[in-house]
């Protein structure tokens, strides 16, 4: 089993071309519908009184949610804004609502989870979380500038121990101070995890490890129409694969690196959680025929 810990929240997005107010979204909500593609998926996080009736619907469908904490109070809120590249974002409201007084607890029977996703939240809550498990076989550990901006000391900590620390270009650069990929690879390395993944958007992601370096392009869209929670279906992809496989090595990573680029693919090119809930293995197995071929050299 897979768990899965970080953030339920009610997303606002603006793109060029529409608009949506208080959809379901959160780290954890698409890394969850990504990994409950490939392994049975449990997911620990926070919502408030005012969440919309029947709106976790989806989640219900993929996942364990018994590890959902109701508060009385507002859910975490987001609201951003897409440029016309689609990349380009500018976030307008972040507010934790109950989740700035949460303190998770595990349900019955997650304590022995052998593997953890840590999805983007506050890195205080998931040093909680690591400090109630028992000795786990692999844990990944994400994260956003927001946190590296207000809590960096924090973030440090659980990239120590975390197996696995995977954030974008621009976080990666935030955190360590480095222009250099493969510097910033090299100094989280040194804090403790044994592997770095470093997200590329559209461009796909690059695999760090004691192995070497392993580069993949992303899949190839014509059109994208929401990026909000691709990077944490690409993580989900990635431990749910890793999860299913059971072991932990370099190529089962580089495997699950590509899984996750797919997943991430199929995130984008929908609104919202559902293109995600939407989507079943035999689809991703058939994308990731196409995408073999597409990195294939003859």
């Amino acid at each position: 089993m897979l768990t899965v810990f970080g953030s339920v929240v009610l997303d606002t997005i603006h793109t060029p071309d529409w608009s949506v107010s208080d959809a379901l979204g959160g780290s954890s909500t698409y890394a969850a519908m990504a990994a409950g593609l490939f392994t049975n998926t449990g997911l620990v996080a926070a919502v408030g009184s005012d969440l919309p009736d029947g709106i976790l619907e989806p989640l219900d469908d993929r996942v364990d949610t018994s590890g959902l904490h109701r508060m009385d109070g507002p859910t975490f809120r987001y609201e951003a804004r897409y440029g016309v590249d689609y990349e380009t974002r500018v976030d307008l409201l972040v507010d934790p609502g109950v989740t700035a007084e949460y303190r998770p607890v595990l349900p019955a029977g997650y304590s022995n989870t052998q593997f953890v996703l840590l999805a983007n939240t506050d890195p205080s809550h998931q040093i909680h979380i690591l400090k109630q498990l028992g000795v786990q076989k692999f844990v990944m550990c994400d994260t956003i500038g927001f946190w590296i901006d207000t809590k960096r000391r924090d973030v440090e900590r659980v990239a120590g121990m975390s197996d696995v620390m995977i954030l974008n270009e621009e976080e990666a650069r935030s955190l360590t101070d480095i222009a250099s990929l493969v510097g910033c690879a090299r100094t989280i390395r040194s804090w403790g995890p044994r592997y770095v993944i470093i997200k590329k958007a559209q461009h796909g992601s690059i695999l760090f490890g004691k192995e070497g370096i392993f580069p993949l392009p992303g899949f190839t869209l014509e059109d994208v129409v929401d990026p909000t929670g691709a990077g944490d279906a690409f993580a989900g992809a990635v431990m749910g694969y890793v999860a299913n496989a059971g072991t932990v090595d370099v190529l089962t990573l580089r495997r699950a690196c590509a899984y996750g680029n797919v997943l991430g693919s199929f995130a984008v090119s929908g609104r919202g959680v559902s293109v995600l809930a939407d989507t079943d293995r035999a689809a991703v197995e058939k994308r990731m025929l196409l995408y073999r071929e597409m990195i294939r050299i003859p």
